[in-house]
């Protein structure tokens, strides 16, 4: 139920008989059951439309005729009631996976923290692959049924938007949240106001508002500074996403991760176990250890009870990616925190002391690996990588002994695969196995997918492929329509591509380790690739840089130059303003997704994932996931030849090479009824080779039989010290 009475009254105009449609838009349950939004969508399609798939702002803005026609309509409520009743189901249910294999005498809590979570894109709380990892996390736990708690932040001006001038250069636009047309509600304090907490022991003082969005059966509480209590600067932490400033960057984390454990500890939520999505969040540690310390625990007991109830992700394969604070930027937060740890400052510092780099500072994911007891890395090579870099954690053991195992990174399948070709399998696989979303981790499972007749299946892409570049010129018809455009960026913007066209997709941060400029490296091949009179190809690119980054700027800026030369024959788009929504549009709907970043850089990847479930084929380096994924028949990979160095000019001309001689080919390869067989052929068998071994399904699963277990065990039997992974 919807807990804010203020919220309840802005929905008071929806007739009660279809009043659950309020507690629906506020699950994100639809997010990842299309039958749910089409309940929003039937209402009326327009305003679904231009809620941008919101149902929150839908509801609150429609006009009362259409919501008096559905309450009316025999037809909708009927669905409606279908629908209702599945939805509480749902949530009542508490035989899932997780309950049934491990059937726990009591409840047992995992508190999960993440700087970031990619839900949805009414929500803007994400930057990139580590949030929807988070997000995916989520909603597969709720599925499982694994009890769990969430912890972020309410990012009031999101990550960024962007706007792309006509000379290519990226302008970052703010633009602020507004939080009552979303699917988030405040938490109610003691008084019926809104609860606010102070960060405890940390001066100056911080205060945070609590929010809560609810992701089916896991609830997720986000921290919101900007309220007056606190000192302008101080209002400024939840601003947005990873700060560049230092200072700004530490209240940030000691926020997350003090301040989150404050919040569960306030509200009474008695967790057992904590997961910490990367370092961001790993003073959650020192906070759980500072409330047994406060129980009268040693902090040497408190130290090894906490570490051995705690598992720690990485997702960085290198140094730079982890957080370091110089000592005197601690003192000054941290000086009265420190005594109630029962410690000195020394002893304090060294938790967070690299071995190679002692004097550098606190090092957050040095930080992490020696408070929790379990480690992990996001895909087979990303542990090597890692155990190399943190090896000095563990001076006696030898590398291939270094505890930091991996659980490669998977993607909810609900909410990445097409309803249109979730249809499609339905028909091929529900006649077989009625029960096959509940098993998609099966791989037996998916070798149904060979039953699929090639010409439905490359039907559905090409349906899939329309509504992408239909879905372009909307949004540029839209924003031409303001008058907020100019006319050269609706060519650099994609109107002039065409569904018939070979079509790769290349949608990534604008890093410059992801080289998304690699296909321009021989200007003159790729023209002559691109404008090919029988065999054309054209790419569409997406992506932000960091507000920050001028060179992602600059890399971003001559893409969107070539995108308007015409010399590029007006084959290469770029979608401005990528996110969640325009993921989903790309992932379901271009031929080939393109990934070439510089190995060992890419930790796992999730986008080719995505993108494999629906039928479209990576060409990919060979690092992160797609080691595992690729077997030789489910798409290209390159770059394993190539010595170290500068890499550029051979990574390129292999890209050219495949293109040419195998992407290029086989695609317009028709047979005489206009069927690519060979094609679709490498499309199934991209399917039925990843989309099992991929999904958070079977992520989810590795982390409860690996690791959550044993964290609740621990919690359960209170042996000091537990018995962990080392």
């Amino acid at each position: 139920m919807v807990p804010d009475e203020s919220v309840k009254s802005e929905f008071a105009h929806i007739p009660d008989r279809i009043g659950g449609l309020v507690d629906l838009a506020y699950n994100l349950w639809w997010s990842w059951h299309p039958e749910a939004r089409v309940l929003f969508k039937q209402i009326n399609q327009q305003a679904w439309k231009g809620s941008l798939h919101n149902p929150v702002l839908m509801l609150r803005d429609i006009p009362l005729e259409y919501l008096q026609r559905a309450a009316q309509s025999p037809e909708y409520l009927h669905r409606y009631d279908i629908i209702m009743h599945r939805f509480e189901t749902y949530l009542k249910s508490r035989t899932g996976w997780f309950k049934e294999l491990y059937n726990e005498t009591r409840p047992l809590t995992i508190a999960y923290f993440s700087a970031e979570y990619g839900l949805h894109h009414s929500l803007p709380f994400y930057a990139g692959g580590l949030g929807f990892l988070a997000g995916d996390h989520l909603k597969e736990c709720s599925d499982l049924g694994v009890p769990m708690v969430a912890v972020g932040f309410m990012y009031s001006e999101g990550y960024l938007h962007q706007h792309v001038r006509a000379d290519g250069w990226q302008d970052n636009i703010t633009e602020s949240l507004e939080r009552d047309a979303a699917p988030i509600v405040r938490v109610p304090g003691a008084g019926g106001e809104q609860l606010v907490i102070q960060v405890p022991f940390i001066e100056p003082p911080i205060y945070t508002a609590v929010w809560k969005v609810q992701v089916g059966k896991i609830p997720l509480y986000l921290l919101d500074t900007d309220i007056d209590r606190n000192t302008p600067e101080n209002r400024s932490i939840s601003s947005r996403l990873y700060a560049s400033d230092r200072d700004l960057r530490l209240r940030q984390e000691l926020v997350l991760g003090i301040g989150g454990s404050h919040v569960l500890h306030t509200l009474g939520i008695d967790f057992s176990a904590i997961h910490l999505n990367e370092g961001h969040p790993a003073f959650a540690i020192l906070e759980r250890i500072r409330q047994h310390v406060d129980l009268g625990v040693p902090f040497t007991d408190a130290f090894e009870q906490v570490r051995g109830t705690t598992v720690f992700t990485t997702h960085t394969p290198v140094p730079a990616g982890t957080d370091i604070f110089p000592e005197s930027l601690m003192d000054r937060y941290f000086g009265h925190y420190i005594p109630t740890l029962g410690i000195d400052r020394s002893t304090f510092m060294r938790l967070g002391t690299h071995p190679f780099d002692p004097s550098a500072g606190f090092n957050m994911t040095a930080f992490a690996l020696r408070g929790s007891g379990y480690h992990n890395a996001v895909s087979r090579r990303h542990a090597e990588i890692a155990r190399e870099m943190w090896k000095s954690l563990w001076p006696d053991r030898s590398p291939g002994d270094i505890p930091i195992d991996y659980i490669t990174n998977g993607v909810h399948v609900p909410t990445w695969l097409d309803p249109r070709m979730e249809i499609l399998f339905n028909k091929y696989l529900f006649p077989v196995i009625p029960h096959w979303q509940q098993e998609h981790d099966n791989q037996a499972i998916w070798e149904l997918v060979e039953e699929i007749p090639d010409r439905e299946l490359w039907e559905t892409h090409v349906w899939l492929k329309s509504k992408l570049l239909n879905r372009i010129r909307e949004r540029k018809r839209l924003k031409y329509a303001d008058l907020q455009d100019e006319p050269i960026n609706l060519v650099a913007e994609g109107l002039l591509l065409n569904p018939s066209v070979l079509t790769i997709g290349f949608a990534r941060r604008f890093s410059t380790y992801k080289r998304a400029d690699l296909i321009f490296h021989n200007p003159e091949r790729l023209k002559k690739i691109l404008n090919n009179p029988l065999c054309p190809v054209q790419i569409l690119f997406a992506g932000k840089a960091h507000f920050a980054d001028d060179e992602g700027k600059r890399i971003l800026q001559r893409i969107y130059r070539a995108a308007q030369s015409p010399e590029y024959g007006g084959r290469i788009g770029f979608i401005e303003d990528y996110g969640e929504q325009v993921a989903q549009y790309l992932v379901h709907g271009v031929d080939v997704w393109l990934n070439n970043p510089i190995p060992p850089l890419e930790a796992s990847g999730t986008s080719g994932m995505k993108a494999a479930l629906n039928g479209v084929i990576n060409l990919s380096i060979l690092d992160g996931w797609w080691l595992e994924g690729y077997n030789g028949k489910n798409g290209w990979a390159f770059g394993s030849n190539v010595p170290p160095g500068d890499r550029t000019a051979g990574d390129a001309a292999t890209l050219y090479d495949i293109l040419e001689h195998q992407v290029i080919p086989l695609f317009y390869d028709l047979d005489l009824d206009g069927i690519p067989h060979g094609w679709v052929s490498m499309m199934k068998e991209s399917i039925k080779s990843n989309a099992p071994r991929f999904s958070a399904r079977r992520m989810v699963k590795e982390y409860v039989t690996m690791y959550y277990p044993s964290l609740l065990k621990c919690a359960i039997s209170g042996q000091i010290p537990c018995k962990n992974a080392e």
